[in-house]
């Protein structure tokens, strides 16, 4: 039986929720109140000292019973704060749009599109970061930049994330070279990168194009969402696929193609890991039908390993 942490961060259950923010909000609460009891272990969200009130900090961080005792302001600092920037880069290319089972993008009866999970991700770790006093930023892309909003730590930020992903929606083909540079004309702060894509596209390609990131200097992530029928290849009787960036037309025989599409997957998805490993990059597969825990986990992990 599923605890009420991993409830929370289940799909299904986000996909009967309208409200972007309060999903994000179910997520990030329902993944500290699992962090308590799960195996992980070295990461530290746990209060650490207090430091004086200075003009421009968050009222709301203020210990007032502290007030009530010494008539001085303090801030709870906990280990977790490191006035990191966060800069999460989401793919919105058509192919994001993708899911199994024939439904589509939009439809709640309780699975999502790759892009509807990338955007709950990207809100949860907006969420999440904004939670931590981190200044996070949001990017989307598909042949090139279609939205940016720079990482800020300030009243308003995190709305305005939300409402952009809300609005956001898969369009083009996907290109990673050229936005990518440009993404890292943005960032004038070493940070950390989160890239969320189905990186339909060659590792190589993929990995010269986030190298232009990290010679920066800053940390990346990269989240591989897929779908469970991608992964699991669903498809038993022979179907017409249309590919969803270039409308190439292709009539498939599963008893003919699984075999090699499964290998082939497998092999894409193993290289891309192992090119990301080699590059001390974290790479973290996601199934849109499986809980959104493990991406937190990576991500806090990064940040604690910043400190």
């Amino acid at each position: 039986m599923a605890t009420p942490a991993q409830r929370f961060l289940d799909p299904k259950v986000l996909a009967r929720i309208s409200d972007l923010q309060l999903v994000a909000k179910t997520v990030v609460t329902g993944f500290l109140t699992g962090l308590h009891r799960s195996p992980y272990h070295g990461v530290s969200i746990d209060f650490a000292e207090y430091r004086p009130y200075t003009h421009g900090d968050d009222p709301r961080a203020v210990d007032w019973n502290v007030y009530a005792r010494t008539d001085r302001y303090y801030i709870k600092k906990y280990h977790g704060e490191t006035n990191t920037e966060i800069h999460i880069v989401l793919d919105s290319s058509a192919s994001m749009g993708y899911k199994s089972g024939g439904g589509k993008s939009g439809d709640k009866s309780g699975h999502l599109t790759k892009f509807e999970y990338g955007c709950y991700l990207a809100a949860s770790l907006a969420f999440f970061a904004a939670h931590q006093r981190d200044a996070v930023g949001l990017l989307l892309f598909d042949t090139e930049i279609r939205q940016r909003i720079p990482a800020r730590a300030r009243p308003g930020q995190l709305s305005w994330i939300l409402h952009e992903l809300d609005r956001a929606r898969p369009a083009k083909g996907t290109e990673f070279s050229a936005p990518l540079k440009e993404v890292a004309r943005f960032i004038r702060k070493r940070g950390v990168v989160v890239l969320i894509s189905d990186f339909m596209e060659s590792p190589e390609q993929v990995l010269r194009a986030v190298r232009e990131l990290q010679f920066e200097g800053n940390d990346i992530i990269l989240f591989h969402v897929l779908d469970p029928g991608e992964l699991e290849f669903e498809l038993d009787t022979a179907v017409l696929l249309e590919d969803m960036e270039t409308s190439e037309k292709l009539e498939v025989i599963p008893e003919y193609v699984a075999e090699q599409y499964r290998k082939l997957l497998q092999e894409h998805i193993r290289e891309l890991r192992h090119a990301c490993r080699s590059a001390r990059i974290d790479y973290e597969l996601m199934n849109t039908g499986r809980p959104l825990d493990h991406a937190l986990f990576t991500y806090l992990s990064m940040r604690q390993r910043r400190m």
